[in-house]
């Protein structure tokens, strides 16, 4: 069976637990209270400062967001009797919101964070400033809600170009990647490639983390390319660029000999350039693939050498037919 894409794995919602473990690092949060809501769905990948709604403005709220409260938040209810500071928390509290954050590691007053453990809302403090938290979580959402999937193919960056291998099983693509390292190239991943939409139009690919750095060669086994080739001979991830099909000699019947128009298959609904190489016996696939990514980076710069010769051959026949 031809290697194919298996089905998109998508990720529409993400709860606040899985937010909260992915980046407590980069974020610092701190749990302050409603630790029973971790489950939480985020239904929105950005964030919302729910001012208006304090003052009682609520026509237009974004509850299916992460609500940041800074400095302005913060001072805004501080200013507030106990009794209405009460009464703006709890009709916060009844909406479907994922969870509370406060910025500059300030600490809600009692009363916020009662309401909050009476709904079952986490309330999180961090450190970080309240536009610097807004522009790093709302980063880590946009890659938490990429949509990923997998390729059945290998991956190598060849000359900065990220090259997905795709073939049968047996048809040579460990041969080719290994000649590819050989020559000074990094291995992304092998056999199996772990592809995610970025910014909504580049597919990223990466290797899975109990596999990365090994491949399998028929006859060998397993090996160990970076304690093999070096640690320049692997790479964690790279931008797809380029995927090759091998495929056997009989199975191609039109072999594109000129290559004017490029050819493209859908990654995650993004379109990658494509190229089909023929297999058989004596061909340098490593040499072919080489030059395949060579190609394709000189026709990312503007450069395209079958339309240039088929340009030069029109004017010498119009020359021709002019004299």
């Amino acid at each position: 069976m031809r290697a194919t894409m298996k089905p998109i794995v998508r990720h529409p919602e993400v709860t606040v637990d899985q937010f909260h473990r992915g980046s407590v690092e980069l974020l610092g949060l701190k749990l302050l209270a409603g630790g029973n809501g971790l489950h939480r769905i985020i239904r929105e990948p950005t964030v919302n400062r729910p001012g208006l709604v304090l003052t009682g403005f609520t026509k237009y709220f974004a509850s299916k967001r992460i609500q940041v409260l800074g400095s302005a938040e913060d001072a805004y209810l501080r200013s507030l009797p106990a009794v209405e500071r009460e009464r703006r928390a709890a009709r916060l509290m009844r909406y479907r919101v994922p969870c509370f954050v406060f910025s500059r590691n300030l600490e809600p007053d009692r009363l916020f964070l009662r309401a909050a453990e009476r709904a079952g809302i986490p309330v999180f403090s961090t450190p970080l400033i309240t536009m610097r938290f807004i522009n790093l979580a709302t980063l880590t959402l946009e890659t938490m809600f990429a949509p990923r999937g997998t390729d059945l193919g290998s991956m190598v960056d060849v000359f900065g170009v990220g090259v997905i291998i795709r073939g049968e099983s047996g048809i040579g693509k460990s041969e080719c990647v290994l000649a590819l390292i050989e020559r000074g190239y990094s291995l992304v991943s092998d056999d199996v490639t772990r592809v995610v939409v970025v910014d909504g139009r580049e597919v990223v690919g990466m290797s899975a983390e109990t596999t990365r750095n090994h491949m399998e060669v028929r006859g060998i086994g397993i090996i160990n390319v970076a304690a093999m080739f070096g640690v320049r001979s692997v790479r964690t991830e790279k931008r797809v660029d380029l995927v090759v099909s091998l495929r056997c000699w009989e199975e191609v019947k039109d072999v594109d000999r000129v290559g004017i128009e490029t050819q493209y298959v859908k990654i995650l609904g993004i379109p990658i350039p494509h190229i089909v190489i023929p297999v058989r016996p004596g061909r340098d696939l490593a040499r072919l693939v080489e030059v395949a990514a060579f190609q394709t980076k000189l026709r990312a710069t503007g450069y395209n050498a079958p339309k240039d010769l088929d340009d030069r051959l029109v004017s010498i026949m119009r020359n021709q037919a002019v004299d």
